[in-house]
């Protein structure tokens, strides 16, 4: 497997990781009633930016260089 296949499902574990964690985050600091402390990051978005970019590159490595 190349690197770009491999890094796409780690990427999106690493992502759904990230996502909950913050929503962790969000629902402990609501349930003590304190201001937020950083504002929220579009993790999912991002993730899938992410994701669509090693896609493309997978898909570019696999077709110009005959793999």
């Amino acid at each position: 497997m190349c690197v770009f296949c491999a890094a796409i499902p780690a990427t999106l574990a690493v992502g759904a990781r990230l996502n909950a964690k913050q929503n962790q985050s969000q629902k402990t600091t609501e349930a003590q009633e304190q201001p937020a402390r950083r504002p929220r990051i579009p993790i999912v978005p991002l993730t899938m930016l992410a994701v669509g970019g090693l896609v493309v590159s997978s898909v570019i490595y696999h077709t110009q260089l005959g793999n």
